[in-house]
């Protein structure tokens, strides 16, 4: 069989592997819009830092080590601009020559990702004025560093935004973060992003709520940034306000998408049509606690789509479990962690919520009084079913987070929380873990 994988990041290299390891005697051929296979997006507001000493750091395989050691006929440079699923024949664009190019398939898999939504203002394209998605992206961000920058105004406040807003303060630059909502990091309830306010203000970041940007202004670089309610000078602007699913190549096609294009898929990475399969962030995953297909673009669920599709796309059945919606991010002194459901999300699918908030520690109180944490459950208050929690703190959260996500995905009681055999030393826990105070006190 041949087959044909477009997009050379996670998705698509993640279920390469998986047809290079079940199977073997086909052909597979992956077409990659840019240069760069395989790497760690989710790193490159480190590189800003020299946490990650260089965006070669991020790079898991080369198209180079792709195709001698595990014969992928890896392409870089190639567009695809249309898929013609009656012939089973790819178009694209060879953006080297400027020519067309055609590839036939006996099993398609679009792994195209997402790219960052700049949306029509007026002075889009003046210098200065960048998204953050891929190592390019951090490159052409590192080399405007370079021109004397000062005041950075960051549009959102979202993952991007924030590890960008933390990176670029600590290099000694002045941040100013809009948001036309009335909080940060909107996956956290009004409450629990207070404490995340705190933190920017203390480490003196501008917080502008409520405003909407409208445009740019500056003569061949950007100046000011104006909104609905004023204009702000700048140096650099970082766009951070979302991410569109990279389908438009699929318009004619006849695929199910959703509101936001994103490729609606079965267990199996299938989509509506035969021998077509999506996964990662142009495809949607279906969320275990909401019961229905979500859109939650992370290099986590990117990687397992993956490798479900590769094993599906050579006859080897394995479903896709869905999600419960874990993440976790750095911001200064804070780790911020949620899974599952928000309150307001549980709110607005009408399940009947209760919630439980605590203060608490990391490690034993006696031995750390200053490692706090505050941690809030949502459940329902008829099943007593754990729904989803959130934690903001220091160390300690991300273990937490993911005993909670692991609670979710076996729909277990938020009473049964207290039953769990954690580990406890005095450096570590208390007796009782922070998320069973919580249960006892639910």
């Amino acid at each position: 069989m041949k087959f044909v994988i477009i997009g050379g990041d996670a998705a698509g290299m993640s279920a390469a592997m998986q047809i290079v390891r079940n199977s073997s005697g086909h052909e597979i051929t992956t077409l990659e819009k840019g240069t760069i296979y395989s790497y760690g997006q989710c790193g490159l507001p480190y590189t800003f830092t020299n946490q990650v000493e260089s965006t070669d750091d991020l790079i898991a395989r080369t198209p180079e080590r792709f195709k001698n050691k595990y014969g992928i006929d890896t392409r870089i440079l190639h567009e695809v601009t249309r898929v013609d699923c009656e012939e089973k024949v790819v178009h694209g664009l060879n953006l080297t020559t400027n020519e067309p190019f055609q590839e036939s398939y006996d099993r398609l898999l679009v792994a195209t990702g997402a790219s960052p939504v700049l949306p029509p203002w007026d002075g889009k394209d003046l210098d200065g004025i960048f998204t953050l998605k891929t190592i390019p992206d951090a490159q052409d961000i590192q080399s405007y560093l370079g021109k004397n920058i000062e005041n950075i105004t960051i549009i959102g406040g979202g993952y991007i935004g924030l590890e960008m807003a933390e990176s670029m303060a600590e290099i000694g630059k002045n941040v100013q973060i809009i948001e036309r909502g009335s909080q940060l990091a909107k996956i956290f309830d009004e409450e629990m992003a207070e404490l995340i306010h705190d933190e920017a203000n203390h480490q003196n970041l501008t917080l502008t709520f409520g405003e909407s940007v409208e445009g740019f202004e500056g003569t061949t670089q950007v100046e000011k940034v104006i909104t609905n309610k004023g204009e702000y000078h700048t140096d650099l602007v970082l766009v951070a306000v979302g991410v569109a699913p990279n389908t438009t190549f699929m318009n004619d096609t006849g695929a199910y998408k959703t509101y936001n294009d994103a490729l609606i898929v079965n267990h199996y990475m299938e989509t509506n049509i035969k021998d077509i399969y999506a996964a990662g962030d142009c495809a949607t995953q279906y969320h275990r606690i909401k019961e229905k297909d979500d859109y939650i673009p992370l290099g986590t669920h990117a990687n397992k789509q993956g490798q479900i599709a590769g094993v599906n796309m050579v006859d080897q059945p394995r479903t896709f479990k869905g999600v419960v919606g874990s993440s976790i991010i750095k911001f200064f002194s804070l780790t911020l962690g949620r899974t599952g459901l928000s309150e307001k999300e549980a709110k607005s699918l009408h399940f009947p919520y209760d919630t439980i908030t605590i203060k608490s520690t990391h490690a034993a109180g006696y031995y750390s009084k200053d490692d706090k944490m505050t941690l809030k459950l949502v459940f329902n208050k008829e099943t007593r079913v754990l729904l989803g929690g959130q934690i903001i703190g220091g160390a300690g959260v991300d273990k937490r987070i993911d005993v909670l996500a692991t609670a979710l995905y076996h729909q277990m009681k938020i009473d049964d929380l207290q039953d769990l055999d954690l580990s406890y030393a005095p450096p570590y826990n208390s007796v009782w873990d922070p998320i069973q105070q919580a249960a006892r006190k639910a």
